[in-house]
């Protein structure tokens, strides 16, 4: 461990070539800068590397190292483990590494690790282009695409990580690499799905494909009392979703503020107008909803019409799984579940898989988890401290009521920070020994540790 002052002087030394900001506890801005999304997570870092661009990355990495301080390496600061900063070592932040380029003939966007996706979407949507992306806008590119990508286009289009062309790669020696199918096979392989196990992401390419601007979708939210009703008209119609059309289900609290409970479907149609108004039809005829907001939008405001039940700093505690079934116990089990929670802004999410993102082999890419299905999300969420104890309890037995039910695998985007290694084993299943083997090739030492961690072999 370093001294404060052996930081100072080696960030001193560093300041005179660094091109972003360097900051210590003492420093104008470093209580900004050391918050992620997440506001339950509250670590002070020795020293925060604001990159500007990769040569800045490439000497946070040095300085890392000299200095004998872990890292911690953050994109857009979403993961709800709180992996994104650290107490007393080095937070190497890609924030301010905004750029952006479409090449709207090749159907292409390359982008830097602090970019998100509503920015990556402004952009592409000047061209009608997209890429699966997340269902928040504020969420970072390279965590959510690294470790998997859930998003509104996976029937269609697969997830976020099955569109990548190449990531550039900052190693643990401080290397600048280039992995695509064609250039270090194996670590693309691993990094499709791996996180940031192997080094820093400074840029992403990804393949677009022409949605929008304007899509279907948007919100029906029903009386609570309707919750088992809902659901199971969910499952019925998940069965026979076209790829076009993505539905998730949630048993959440009004977006008025009221805290009133409901149950509510969200989906998205990304295909032509005409397939999606006969696709959302029955979704809308059924039962008599409080609110129905589905209907032709922007594919933007699709990407942005959730960010406000996610606030910056709201404290989060999230426990997920994947579900071999939603059957009729489990469906009892969330509704008596949700009817103990003891937030307003807590949730438990459904998202059905299936279409592109299922037809991809389990061993294809180091996310393992191709069945159709649903992934589970117990979602607590408050604001104020006072109630951490209760919300977290309510999330953990809420997961334990639902542990009958589940498949084997998690989503390793949703793992929080209690979550023992054997939870990141489950995440990759048949694919963690290619794994481990890849992160013995790339990062021996396991300098990137804050993180789901893949350990290297021994």
């Amino acid at each position: 461990m370093s001294s404060i002052a052996s930081v100072a002087s080696a960030a001193a030394d560093l300041s005179a070539s660094f091109q972003g900001q360097l900051l210590m506890p003492a420093d104008e801005g470093y209580d900004v800068a050391r918050k992620v999304h997440n506001g339950l997570v509250d670590k002070r870092p020795a020293l925060i590397a604001r990159c500007h661009g990769v040569a800045d990355v490439v000497d946070a990495v040095a300085l890392a190292t000299k200095l004998g301080l872990e890292v911690a390496v953050r994109g857009g600061g979403h993961n709800v483990a709180g992996r994104a900063t650290i107490d007393g070592g080095v937070v190497i932040d890609l924030s301010l590494m905004k750029g952006v380029r479409v090449d709207p003939v090749a159907k292409t966007v390359w982008a830097q690790g602090g970019v998100t996706w509503g920015e990556v979407n402004r952009e592409t949507q000047l061209y009608g282009l997209a890429v699966t992306g997340g269902v928040v806008s504020t969420t970072g590119i390279a965590g959510l695409t690294l470790g998997g990508g859930l998003g509104w286009l996976m029937g269609k289009y697969g997830l976020a990580l099955d569109n990548l062309r190449a990531v550039e790669l900052v190693t643990a020696e401080g290397k600048v690499l280039r992995a695509s199918k064609q250039e270090e096979p194996d670590l693309f392989w691993g990094l499709r799905g791996g996180g940031g196990n192997f080094g820093i992401a400074t840029s992403l390419e990804y393949d677009l494909h022409t949605v929008g601007p304007i899509i279907t979708g948007g919100p029906i939210i029903h009386p609570i009392e309707r919750s088992r009703d809902v659901l199971e008209f969910f499952r019925a119609s998940a069965r026979s979703l076209t790829d076009e059309h993505t539905l998730f289900a949630t048993l959440t609290h009004a977006p008025d503020g009221s805290g009133a409970e409901v149950a509510a479907l969200v989906t998205c149609h990304c295909g032509q107008p005409a397939d999606a108004e006969r696709a959302v039809r029955p979704l809308k005829q059924f039962g008599a909803p409080i609110m129905d907001l589905v209907g032709p939008m922007p594919y933007c405001q699709l990407n942005s019409m959730l960010d406000a039940n996610y606030p910056r700093g709201a404290l989060n505690y999230w426990k997920s799984n994947f579900l071999k079934e939603l059957s009729d116990a489990a469906i009892a089990t969330m509704t008596d579940c949700f009817a103990r929670c003891p937030t307003p802004m807590g949730q438990l999410l459904l998202e059905h898989i299936h279409g592109a993102a299922t037809r991809v082999g389990a061993g294809d890419t180091a996310f393992p988890h191709r069945q159709k299905g649903y992934n589970f999300l117990v979602l607590a969420q408050w604001m104020q401290p006072s109630d951490t104890n209760r919300c977290v309890a309510w999330a953990r037995e809420t997961y334990e009521s639902m542990r009958p039910f589940f498949a084997p695998g998690r989503y390793v985007n949703y793992l929080d920070d209690d979550e023992a290694r054997d939870s990141v084993v489950a995440a990759y299943g048949q694919n963690y020994r290619r794994l481990q083997q890849i992160k013995t090739k790339y990062d021996p030492n396991n300098f990137f540790r804050m993180n789901q961690n893949i350990r290297p072999l021994a």
